[in-house]
């Protein structure tokens, strides 16, 4: 049985980190459940295993931690709805490849709980939009945006860090980095999308979903 956490108010990176890395060895040792662990952070950004210096365009706007998960620089924030995946992947076919697809299936069918296709790019981290609301490219393709990231880390097969979905930050705020080292293209949220959604309303979808993706 996997078990749902809701953490109120802003969560301090290093207490998230802390908690997952205790909780992980938790259920490596078979001493605690699975579980879903739903934050929002105070504005920061996060550098993954593949962060590249040259990303971070204003160091000295948010705090930076260095982090243990894959990817890239990231933005977390209030407005951002993040949620740490500790699971038991060995138990559950030791198939990574097969675990980030979960993770981006989980994310694209919680957005369409609110009839928002989201997309997979070849050779782009993430889950995009596509935004013909917007002008298009100067090559005339269309304008697309990012509105979730993802980063897992396993250690002995157990997950932690996660995933992040963009409902209603300050999109500034991402203007510091070059998110997942991407530049061609934005990001976007729920509510930038002309979309009156609240946290609540992502944490309902995101709890519906997950069953429909991973055996509970």
């Amino acid at each position: 049985m996997v078990k749902w956490i809701t953490s109120t108010g802003l969560t301090p990176y290093e207490t998230a980190v802390t908690e997952m890395e205790m909780r992980a060895a938790a259920i490596r040792a078979g001493t605690a459940s699975e579980a879903i662990w739903l934050v929002e952070h105070p504005p920061l950004y996060t550098a993954g295993t593949s962060a590249n210096s040259k990303d971070l365009t204003d160091p000295d706007r948010f705090p930076v931690h260095q982090s243990k998960r894959g990817g890239q620089y990231t933005y977390h924030g209030p407005g951002q709805r993040v949620a740490y995946v500790m699971l038991d992947v060995g138990a559950r076919g030791q198939d990574v490849r097969l675990f980030v697809r979960q993770i981006e299936d989980w994310i694209i069918a919680t957005l369409d709980q609110f009839n928002v296709n989201g997309e997979r790019r070849t050779g782009r981290v993430g889950v995009w939009v596509v935004r013909p609301d917007l002008p298009p490219n100067p090559d005339g393709s269309p304008r697309e945006d990012k509105i979730a990231a993802l980063g897992i880390r396993l250690r002995k097969w157990v997950s932690f860090h996660g995933l992040s979905i963009n409902v209603e930050p300050d999109l500034t705020h991402f203007d510091g980095i070059v998110p997942c080292g991407i530049r061609e293209h934005g990001v976007t949220s729920l509510v930038d999308l002309g979309l009156p959604v609240t946290m609540d309303d992502v944490d309902v979808a995101l709890k519906k979903t997950f069953p429909t993706v991973f055996v509970p």
